[in-house]
Parts: C-alpha cells; sequence; structure tokens
C-alpha cells in the first residue's frame, strides 16, 4: 500500500498532558470531550489516525481532524464545538425577555381582562400593548417553553396560619427520624365519607392502542368512615371501618389500639379536630397509665401525618376504581386490604423531611 500523508505531530507540555489525562478519566464529562482528549493522547503518543480509529471506533476522518484542531491551536479549548451560524434571530431579545417577564405577573383587569391566569392569546396581546411586538401563539409557546414557564398551570397551596407551626413540625419530624427508644410511634386519622359507588356495566380493561374503560353513570350505596392508625417504625396498619365518625367510636377505636400497645409510650400524631381536643383524652390518658402523648400537627399541616401518606395509597388502588354494591362490600375490601398490606407490604415510609426551614431575610424583616 502506498504511504499516505503523514500525520500531524502532537507535543504535549507535561501540564497540557497532565489535565488531558484528566479530562480523559473524568466519568462527568461529556462524552464528546472524553473521545476529543483521548484522539490528542494517543496522537501525543505517535499513534496514526487509522489506528487511533481502530481503538477507539471512530473514523480516521474524525481522528484526523481534532488532532488537526489540536495541533492548530495547541490548547484544550480548541475541541470544543465552535460556534454555528444559523438562522438570526427574528424576535429582539429584549421582547423575548419582556414576554418572560409578563408570564412572572399576576393576571390583572388592565393587561388581560377577564383571565384568572395567562393564556398565550392573553399574554400575546398584553405583549403587543407593551411592546407592539405581534408574535404568533406557536412562537409564544417555544419561548415559555425555553425558559421552563407555564402560567396556565396552578398548583393548589395551603398557608398554615399556626403561629407554632416551626416547632410543631420540628417536633413531630424527630418522632419520625429519631423516635424515642422503646416507644411507638402512630398516626391516628379518619378518613370519611368513602363512597360506596357501583357502576351501571362493567368496565373495559385496556387494549393495544386504547385505553381502558370506565363506566361514567353510577349508584350511590352510602359511605363509609375508616379510622386507622400507622405504626411508623413498621409500617403496619390498624384499622376499622364504621358508619360515622363520633367521639365514641374514636373513644372505641383508641381503646382498642391501646390494647395493641399494652406497655411502653405510645406517641399519637394526629390532627387538631375537635374529637381530638379536651378533657376526655386527659382521662384517656390516666386510665392507661400516662403512657400515651399526643402530639398535634399544625393547623392546614395534615400532610405531617403519614398516615395520610397510606390513605393516598388506599384511594388510589381501592377506592377511585372500585365497584361496591354495598356498604358493607366496601367495608370488607378496606379490611381486605389492610390484612394483605399487613402480611406483605408493610414498610416504614422513608420520611426525608427534617423540619428544617431555609432562612430568607426577607421574611425576617
Amino acid at each position: 500500500m502506498p504511504p499516505g500523508p503523514c500525520p500531524t505531530p502532537i507535543q504535549l507540555s507535561e501540564r497540557d498532558r497532565a489535565i488531558l489525562e484528566t479530562t480523559a478519566r473524568s466519568a462527568k464529562a461529556p462524552y464528546w470531550a472524553v473521545l476529543r482528549v483521548k484522539i490528542v493522547l494517543l496522537a501525543a503518543d505517535g499513534l496514526g489516525n487509522e489506528e487511533i480509529g481502530r481503538k477507539l471506533g471512530i473514523t480516521d476522518d474524525t481522528a484526523r481532524k481534532w488532532r488537526d484542531r489540536y495541533a492548530a491551536a495547541g490548547v484544550i479549548t480548541s475541541l470544543a464545538d465552535r460556534p454555528r451560524s444559523g438562522r438570526p434571530a427574528q424576535v429582539p431579545l429584549e421582547v423575548r425577555c419582556q414576554l418572560i417577564k409578563l408570564a412572572c405577573l399576576r393576571c390583572d383587569e388592565e393587561r388581560a381582562p377577564f383571565h384568572d391566569v395567562w393564556t398565550h392569546d392573553a399574554l400575546g396581546l398584553a405583549l403587543a400593548l407593551e411592546t407592539g411586538w405581534h408574535l404568533s401563539l406557536s412562537e409564544i409557546g417555544r419561548i415559555l417553553r425555553t425558559a421552563d414557564l407555564r402560567p396556565h398551570r396552578m398548583k393548589l397551596w395551603l398557608h398554615s396560619p399556626d403561629p407554632d407551626f416551626r416547632p410543631k413540625v420540628e417536633a413531630i419530624c424527630r418522632l419520625y427520624t429519631q423516635p424515642p427508644a422503646g416507644a411507638a410511634v402512630v398516626c391516628v386519622d379518619e378518613k370519611t365519607c368513602i363512597q360506596a359507588l357501583a357502576r351501571r356495566f362493567p368496565g373495559r380493561p385496556a387494549a393495544p392502542g386504547q385505553l381502558g374503560r370506565r363506566e361514567f353513570e353510577y349508584q350511590r350505596h352510602g359511605t363509609v368512615t375508616l379510622l386507622a392508625a400507622f405504626d411508623v417504625r413498621t409500617g403496619k396498619v390498624y384499622g376499622e371501618c364504621r358508619a360515622r365518625r363520633t367521639a365514641a367510636d374514636l373513644a372505641e377505636f383508641m381503646e382498642a389500639l391501646a390494647r395493641r400497645h399494652p406497655t411502653g409510650d405510645v406517641y399519637v400524631v394526629w390532627d387538631n379536630l375537635n374529637i381530638h381536643l379536651g378533657k376526655a383524652w386527659t382521662k384517656f390518658n390516666a386510665a392507661h397509665g400516662g403512657r400515651f402523648h399526643f402530639v398535634y400537627t399544625p393547623k392546614h399541616a395534615s400532610w405531617m401525618n403519614q398516615i395520610e401518606i397510606w390513605f393516598g395509597i388506599l384511594q388510589r388502588r381501592i377506592v377511585r376504581h372500585g365497584d361496591f354494591a354495598s356498604r358493607n362490600a366496601l367495608a370488607e375490601r378496606i379490611d381486605g386490604f389492610i390484612a394483605h398490606w399487613n402480611r406483605y407490604e408493610a414498610h416504614p415510609f422513608n420520611w426525608k423531611f427534617r423540619g428544617e426551614f431555609v432562612h430568607h431575610p426577607a421574611q425576617a424583616a
């Protein structure tokens, strides 16, 4: 085979080689950067373009391109992609910034009459009034997606007015993450008004290319209330289905819970419902040797109660898509799920929030 053109020689200083070798060993550097650095290192070791291509699984032209580019500049930054021209921007940067600014402001009657949240139409009209630019709906959508903005989407949020919100949250988190030795920590709450709905016609399962279907019309057969306790250490659930949620029902449930924990301290995490308060629980605690410690979540902070997480699992798996001919059928289904959970799926939840709050100077002011 006649000899081809001689490859461009590469000479590396000790400093440059150390930098290149560090990049070549990096597990976080982009693949393209590692590949180009390896090409230069192999070229500096005297390998030709064909041999480099065989070692790295690339073409000779690729090896030649990055060898020549580095040889011409002699710096590692020459291995980065060069700026591409592309089509010049049609919308000025200041107009894009103004659109993003509008999307981050509240809707008002001046900017967007009769709009509670921003839509692409409303943003386009407001932008035209402020800048004189008339953008298409698709262009507005592209700019918002680039900024990861979805002003039409809203997330529910509930502020807790409890003045002792922080200390209460911190106390509950300590119970979850550092439970007292030898004590039981249980989260207690009631899931009320669970409807026993019977579909008029059976549903249809999903098929390739087709969603499952569920009959829209249903018959109501009453409601059931579930009183439940979640053991933070084991993940097991104790629950009772009842027709109502009254103080008497809760007292009977708590007596049954006390029998399940006959010795040792029991920390009960629950909310500020009226039947959770009062002298009745002082008497209850005295009757059980003062073993019970009632810990109350802040107002509007039911998410601090871990039983709510389990209620969500129950809702998704049993209640939402269920078909129940009677209240008894619903109660039996819930009882069966509790038994199944405790036997096969019980596990403590991985509670990550530790009650640590970020300090904001503006709030302190």
